[in-house]
């Protein structure tokens, strides 16, 4: 993981570039789909990192960091 302020505020403004959940905010995409991309492989580069961490954060019940994070920025 990235500690870093800015990749944080990335993410919780990222929206998907791709697929059925094309538009949609990372951390409103439901879990489902993130664990089936967990199971198949991030994709590389950023997007996977920020999908990566938006696993992390729905695992451990704090997807909440980042809508919160997104309101305010």
């Amino acid at each position: 993981m990235i500690p870093d302020k800015q990749f944080l505020i990335d993410t919780a403004n990222m929206k998907m570039p791709f697929g059925k959940y094309k538009g949609t905010y990372l951390i409103e995409i439901p879990e489902y789909y993130i664990v089936w991309y967990k199971n198949k492989g991030f994709p590389k580069g950023k997007l996977g990192t920020m999908l990566e961490l938006v696993y992390e954060l729905k695992l451990n019940g704090l997807e909440d960091i980042l809508r919160k994070i997104r309101q305010v920025s």
